[in-house]
């Protein structure tokens, strides 16, 4: 383990901790992806100038909490993951979460950071709900995010104008309750019990602009 995942949240493949100046080149490289914006939005480039001010807002917002995303064994970040929108009333945020590079995709990296910005939520932050957008086409980060807990709550049909095409977008929600549950009941996610929830929320319309 790396100094600096022994000072971060661990889990059984990635840590998730602070952002530090070395990061910042790798986070402006993956906002300005084109291919992965295709997975959760519209591209539209950052320059260098607004990626810093949104640095420098983070860090001075109480709503919001950025994490790096490192791999257990080396100290380079992998991705980030953000908490946004964090209502301490209604205790509930949005989360937000990219693996930068597509070797590190599929690898159950995401899956673990997930699972670990929940935990911050849940016993850090106190929250009940974590609540997220994702693109109906998007299977493989839908089949991550039922795994750890959450749950289809809605679709918004052609909501997304992604490379020329319309998208519909899945709203997913984590409760509390409902996402520790699933983890003490890991045989529940396994084997023939697996519903293909993907399947459910396929988008429904996609599109070619004319």
């Amino acid at each position: 383990m790396t100094p600096i995942a022994e000072r971060s949240l661990c889990g059984k493949l990635v840590t998730i901790g602070p952002v530090l100046p070395d990061d910042t080149a790798s986070i402006f490289l993956w906002r300005n992806d084109v291919a992965a914006a295709k997975l959760d939005l519209p591209y539209r480039p950052v320059d260098w100038m607004s990626y810093n001010n949104w640095l420098n807002d983070v860090g001075r917002d109480s709503t919001r909490v950025l994490f790096a995303i490192r791999k257990l064994v080396e100290p380079q970040i992998i991705g980030f993951a953000l908490l946004s929108a964090i209502h301490p009333i209604h205790r509930s945020a949005e989360l937000g979460i990219r693996i930068g590079q597509e070797q590190d995709r599929g690898n159950g990296y995401g899956k673990d950071a997930t699972m670990l910005m929940l935990d911050y939520a849940w016993k850090s932050l106190n929250l009940n709900r974590v609540q997220l957008e994702v693109l109906a086409n998007n299977e493989r980060a839908i089949r991550t995010y039922r795994s750890v807990g959450f749950e289809h709550e809605g679709t918004r049909r052609r909501a997304a104008f992604i490379d020329g095409e319309w998208i519909d977008v899945a709203f997913m929600g984590a409760l509390k309750s409902s996402a520790e549950d699933i983890r003490a009941i890991p045989s529940a996610l396994s084997g023939e019990n697996v519903v293909n929830w993907a399947e459910q929320v396929r988008p429904t319309t996609r599109i070619a602009a004319n």
